[in-house]
């Protein structure tokens, strides 16, 4: 499904028919950058971001780009089959789990008034060395196990099996923001003494040497980030479990399966070590089992990588927009909107205008984007919603 487009130094592989001029334009800039690698991809839920297109995958040699990440560090999917057969829920305990969610998850920029301990937060790697996570840990203590705002969520699903699942989308709070400014900042003003590679400031694509002791701690924070992430989503799943287990008898969860799509990691291609950006994009190696969400109201699946190399073996991490949450509220019809969840009997989370930068219409297609992507993604699981909770 794959097409190609020669810039001036390295072409773009596109797993899309059509895009943006403006995220066309971020394309180009990356494929331009002295030290992008190789190709650069776009994957069919590409779509204009900050710096670089969401939905971008940017190899690179020695060279860290924060822009490259974004503010939402580690952000990602979490998903759990039950042995419950969703059929047979009523409405009534539907709305009582959504209820009960509501009371143990803190929603949109809600913290929780205590901290919830330090046991749940990432081993392994040193908070003290770091500057950012060190400075805002006390905060992230209340913020672990809440769900945030924009496009996050909590859903109940239905699979093709006709079991109840539980899917959650959240990201690395105040820590991802935080870092990704101080590091964004530090990256310009580096770059403004010392340019090596003669990048333009006004691509916003400022970069940090790999090596350098800048790179080094930024890559640290991005991790200790992106642990954090997972923590915050692992804490909402096990409080959402208690919720339905109270309410739902002998439920049974199998293992989490969580994927993250904002982040940079060290992998190997084409036989180079790289730093691998990959910015509203999942990981897709062989066999590796990811999630890619709809739209609030549309389907959802679980997927197996195929490990194409093509893509730096990545792939999409949902639908992508078509709309901006301004252009969302400003042009969709919040009665249309709702009666089409309505008319799906969707527990929904679609009340005024404001929540129209989540509706479904603002969003690409998402069967779309996965025939769009079979060469990177074999389906496993397809799953329907029954009810969602937006942040």
């Amino acid at each position: 499904m794959q097409k190609m487009i020669v810039s001036e130094k390295l072409p773009i592989k596109m797993w899309l028919d059509n895009i943006e001029k403006g995220a066309m334009d971020q394309a180009l800039n990356l494929a331009n950058l002295p030290f992008a690698f190789h190709h650069i991809c776009l994957m069919p839920d590409a779509h204009q971001g900050y710096g670089m297109p969401i939905g971008g995958v940017l190899a690179s040699e020695n060279v860290i780009v924060p822009n490259a990440v974004g503010v939402d560090i580690g952000c990602g999917m979490c998903a759990i089959e039950t042995n419950i057969q969703a059929d047979t829920i009523s409405t009534e305990q539907l709305k009582r789990i959504m209820k009960g969610i509501r009371e143990v998850v803190p929603l949109g920029f809600n913290h929780h008034k205590h901290s919830q301990g330090d046991d749940l937060m990432p081993k392994g790697l040193n908070i003290d060395n770091l500057i950012i996570c060190k400075q805002e840990y006390s905060s992230a203590l209340r913020q672990l196990g809440t769900l945030g705002g924009g496009n996050h969520f909590i859903e109940l699903q239905k699979s093709d099996k006709g079991l109840l699942w539980i899917m959650v989308h959240s990201g690395s709070r105040n820590f991802g923001f935080k870092v990704a400014e101080y590091y964004n900042n530090l990256a310009k003003k580096n770059n403004k003494e010392n340019n090596i590679y003669k990048v333009d400031s006004k691509v916003d694509l400022a970069y940090l040497l790999f090596e350098s002791k800048e790179g080094q701690l930024y890559y640290h924070e991005m991790m200790y980030s992106t642990e954090f992430a997972l923590s915050n989503r692992k804490l909402m799943v096990e409080r959402i479990q208690q919720v339905i287990t109270n309410i739902l008898k002998n439920v049974v969860y199998k293992p989490i399966i969580n994927i993250a799509h904002n982040y940079a990691a060290i992998e190997e291609h084409f036989g180079k070590k790289l730093i691998v950006h990959r910015k509203g994009a999942t990981s897709a190696k062989k066999g590796e089992i990811g999630i890619v969400p709809g739209s609030q109201g549309t389907k959802s699946y679980i997927v197996e990588g195929l490990g194409n190399s093509e893509s730096f073996m990545s792939c999409s991490h949902g639908a992508g927009r078509v709309m901006s949450r301004t252009a969302a509220i400003k042009n969709l019809d919040l009665e249309q909107e709702k009666e089409k969840l309505d008319r799906l009997g969707i527990l929904h989370s679609i009340r005024g205008r404001n929540d129209l930068e989540e509706a479904s219409s603002a969003y690409k297609d998402i069967d779309t984007v996965m025939a769009l992507q079979s060469d990177l993604v074999n389906i496993k699981v397809m799953l329907s919603p029954l009810a969602v909770i937006k942040g």
